[in-house]
């Protein structure tokens, strides 16, 4: 096989779509840094009313992803939405840390 036909293994889709998920996961904290604060969640904020309409798509697909509520998830909307950002930091920083590494 010619190195041409030869596929390197961070050009794989699995590769690739994780790359995409971190990308998004960045940017959709960096989305919640600007627009939102940690305080304004204690009242139960309502996310599309604060961040703008050219952020919210990449914002709301990750938010509604990790927000998600599972079989005999019992927490509301709220909890998992902070929940979500909880996961979404720990995302990133873990992202950070390995490349860093």
């Amino acid at each position: 096989m010619g190195s041409s036909t030869v596929r390197s293994l961070d050009r794989e889709p699995a590769a690739l779509a994780m790359r995409i998920g971190v990308v998004a996961a960045e940017a959709a904290l960096a989305t919640f840094a600007r627009n939102l604060d940690l305080d304004d969640l204690e009242d139960g904020i309502d996310f599309q009313g604060a961040i703008g309409p050219a952020e919210w798509p990449v914002f709301s697909l990750v938010i509604d992803t990790l927000a998600e509520a599972g079989p005999g998830d019992r927490r509301t909307l709220d909890e998992r939405r902070a929940d979500a950002l909880n996961d979404l930091a720990r995302i990133c920083m873990a992202a950070k840390n390995r490349g860093a590494a």
